[in-house]
């Protein structure tokens, strides 16, 4: 009766939040063995824990970057690294989503953010906007795979996995996912015909080089001195970012300082400064750095607006936590997910089959929910399967959440799809149907990371080692 309850309401044009609490309630008051107020006490509980508040800070410090003008040094830093390659500012997107990953956490975000600048740049290149618009939203799905990212810390909360695990996992198959992005790029560059968009230039490419090779080399050269050297951790991480700012100010560097946020967030986990919730209250404090002390394109005027937009996020986000905390619990209580647990057994006891056709119900449940619910809804029901199964929890949250934001392209509920057919003025029709055909490198992404889990493990397990 919950599930055709919660179906009805869905089904009326009720937001999925508020369907999950009614469902729950409704069947509460038609079962008076249960008291109503379950209700409020299992939303409460679902939302006090310690890793959600790694939300609010980790969505602040995406706002703050992609505010305080940030995107641009992003987008000039890809520009001369890859802008004068055959189809160039395609590459750009690519690039610059990674870049950009590594700060806002979110798919929307960085479609919202990169995607204005990028888009109305390609279309004035002479690029149609079906193929500006249909790389921007491939691009946009590694903003919650290469960390940070806030799904991986719902689903941590939520599997009772660390976060910490989930942010390495997710570093390879980011990069893999990229460069089949690349390598499409370049073939619709080849198949048309199309050039590069600026001029190679020597002094360009070194220079970006050379802020590659420093996000590159400034940890390494930070973990040699402390474990060869046996120098003071936080005295050489001190005298390292003022080499850093010292270098950047000398150099004129274009997107250095904002690219070692995620250095910086994955170095500070791994090496035990701090845990992925403080790590997001870090997040906070460099983005605050950059942009009042450093670039100076901050002001009390514009904080203030950024965290009221940010206390706006964070209440949706939480509330449909809270929602699919009771809904998911009244779940586990009435033997739903015990009873599919058992059908989905008897089914198969095969990993690589339960694994495809959780990818099938993910990819379906992605087009109509939104990922924070719908890892809520699904997370009680599959994992507890993979654990029977001996799938990784680190493996399969990756897989889940990579099928999530691919469901975040397509009509109905595709948040990526309608924010990017607002930004490059087209119908919703045409700019799914310019999609369409990046679903070869996401969905050739998702296959190998789906069926090769060293590719989201090693790096996890590599470093519990070291």
């Amino acid at each position: 009766m919950l599930k055709i309850i919660f179906l009805f309401l869905l089904s009326g044009g009720l937001p999925v939040a508020m369907a999950m609490a009614a469902a729950s309630l409704l069947y509460l008051w038609l079962n008076p063995s249960s008291p109503p107020f379950v209700v409020v006490h299992r939303m409460v509980s679902g939302i006090d824990s310690f890793p959600l508040l790694a939300v609010p800070f980790f969505i602040l410090a995406g706002n703050l970057m992609n505010t305080s003008g940030i995107t641009h040094r992003i987008y000039s830093y890809a520009l001369s690294l890859v802008g004068w390659l055959k189809g160039g500012l395609g590459h750009v997107n690519v690039v610059g989503s990674v870049v950009f990953a590594g700060m806002s956490g979110t798919a929307v975000a960085d479609a919202a953010g990169l995607g204005t600048i990028e888009i109305k740049a390609m279309v004035d290149h002479g690029y149609d906007p079906e193929f500006a618009v249909g790389v921007t939203a491939a691009s946009a799905t590694l903003g919650p795979i290469i960390p940070p990212s806030l799904p991986f810390v719902i689903y941590g909360m939520m599997a009772n996995v660390s976060v910490g695990s989930l942010f390495l996992a997710g570093i390879l198959p980011g990069g893999i996912m990229a460069l089949l992005m690349m390598l499409t790029v370049a073939y619709f560059a080849h198949k048309n015909g199309w050039g590069g968009d600026v001029k190679f230039n020597w002094l360009k490419l070194i220079k970006a080089l050379t802020e590659t090779l420093v996000v590159i080399g400034w940890p390494l050269s930070i973990w040699l001195l402390v474990t060869e050297l046996n120098t003071p951790p936080q005295l050489t991480v001190l005298i390292g970012l003022v080499v850093l700012f010292a270098a950047d100010k000398l150099f004129s560097f274009q997107a250095v300082l904002p690219i070692m946020t995620p250095v910086l967030l994955i170095g500070g986990m791994t090496t035990g400064v701090f845990t992925p919730t403080e790590g997001a209250i870090a997040a906070c404090v460099w983005a605050l750095v950059l942009g009042f002390g450093w670039y100076r394109t901050l002001n009390f005027k514009l904080f203030v607006k950024i965290c009221l937009e940010t206390v706006e996020t964070t209440a949706t986000v939480l509330f449909i936590v809270a929602a699919a905390s009771i809904f998911g619990w009244m779940l586990t209580a009435t033997g739903v997910t015990a009873a599919i647990g058992q059908w989905v057994l008897g089914v198969t006891d095969q990993p690589w089959q339960f694994l495809l056709l959780a990818n099938l119900l993910m990819l379906f449940v992605g087009c109509f929910l939104e990922p924070t619910a719908a890892i809520t809804i699904l997370v009680p029901i599959l994992v507890p399967i993979c654990l029977q199964l001996g799938i990784d929890p680190v493996h399969f949250g990756l897989v889940m959440v990579l099928n999530l934001m691919i469901g975040l392209l397509h009509p109905p509920m595709g948040m990526v799809l309608f924010v990017l057919a607002r930004v490059a003025n087209l119908s919703v029709e045409r700019t799914t149907m310019a999609i369409l055909p990046w679903l070869v490198p996401l969905l050739g992404s998702l296959l190998l990371i789906t069926y090769v889990p060293a590719i989201s493990l090693w790096l996890p397990h590599y470093m519990s080692t070291t």
